[in-house]
This record gives C-alpha cells, structure tokens and sequence, in this order.
C-alpha cells in the first residue's frame, strides 16, 4: 500500500490551498485533483478546514488530504478529528510532533537554519518543511544543505514556482510545496477551474524524471 512519503517521492509536489471561501477551496481541490496532484494540504487559517477536509476526503479518495498551518495542540487535534492524512506545521514543536507521531500521521515541521532543520529532525518530523526557501537562495541553498544534512528530508516552501521546482528537486529536496503559483488570486476569484487543472498538469509535467 502506497504511503504519503511514497505519493510525495512519485510526484513530487504538493498542493497548498489557503481559502475564506469553503466552496471556493473545494473547487481548487477538485481542479487540482483533476491536473493529477494528489497531495491537498488545506491550511487551517482557511475558512472552516475542519468541515473541508471531512468533505474531500470523502469527493478525493485518491487523493491524500492533509492540514497545514497547525500551530498548537487544539488546531492539531481538531486537524487529526476530521480525518488528515498528514500535517504542516510552520515551525518546530516537539510536543505537536510527538503527538502527530502517536497518532501515525506524518507530520512535515517548518525550519529554515540547519539547528532549526536538525532540531525538527530529532525531534521526530516525518520531513521538514524548509520555509521561506527563497530568502536564502532557493535551489543553491538547498543544494548547500545536502553535504551535512542529506540524509533528512526536505519540502521547501515560500517562493517556489512551476518554473523552479524542478530545480530545487534536482538539488535535493525530496517534494516542493506550492501556493499562489498553483492557485493565483485572479483565478480563484472568477472561477477559472480549467486554468487551475492546467497549471496542476503543467507542474508535473515539468516534474517528471
């Protein structure tokens, strides 16, 4: 049976999906579902992520629907209840990555110096998030981090594009997290749900071995 980790080695990408419209962030779901990614994150600033997740895991079976954004223990716990499949965390807490643990969810915690990715690591993550890439040179730094720090998983984040992700994958990281590049305001403000699907399809096109 296929593991989140498996889907992410497969793909490479995942999908990030931040909305204040719950039926605006289920049709980015399902338009990007359609492109071919499989990897939802709904982060749980949006509007009602609880609810939304509950629903997609029920319209995307083939799809693995996770929570992002989890910043203490309640959003983890309401985050777990409703059924994600993996969870994003913008910084390091041992407490929440223990917890995700014992209840056999991967959980990716966010980091951007190698203390703060070696923290997250011996602490339990399943990866780590490495955020915002780009403030620190993107697919260079990345590539810097390999000597030391290649056997951990990194998932950069804040400033990818479907022009550099492949980049940033050749220079080590294990996936690539995607936001407003995937699902641009404008689009997800006049419904453009085709345009959506293409830019899914488009990704990993580009992401393909």
């Amino acid at each position: 049976m296929q593991t989140w980790l498996d889907c992410l080695r497969d793909q490479r990408a995942i999908a990030v999906i931040r909305s204040d419209d719950p039926e605006q962030a289920r049709r980015a779901a399902h338009a990007l579902a359609a492109g071919g990614l499989r990897s939802l994150e709904i982060t749980w600033n949006s509007a009602q992520p609880d609810t939304l997740v509950r629903q997609l895991r029920q319209e995307l079976p083939h799809c693995w629907l996770g929570a992002g954004t989890i910043l203490e223990r309640g959003q983890l716990d309401a985050a777990i209840a409703a059924g994600s499949q993996f969870i994003f965390s913008p910084h390091v807490n041992a407490d929440l990555i223990a917890i995700a643990r014992a209840a056999d969810r991967p959980i990716v915690a966010g980091a951007l110096t190698p203390s703060e990715i070696v923290a997250a690591w011996q602490a339990g993550a399943t990866a780590v998030k490495v955020f915002p890439v780009q403030a620190l040179g993107g697919a260079d730094y990345i590539r810097r981090l390999q000597g030391p720090l290649g056997t951990i998983p990194l998932i950069p984040t804040g400033g990818v594009t479907c022009a550099n992700a492949r980049e940033l994958i050749q220079a080590g990281a294990i996936a690539v997290g995607l936001a407003s590049q995937l699902l641009p305001p404008e689009l997800m403000r006049d419904g453009d749900w085709n345009a959506i699907t293409n830019r899914a399809r488009d990704l990993l096109t580009r992401l393909k071995p």
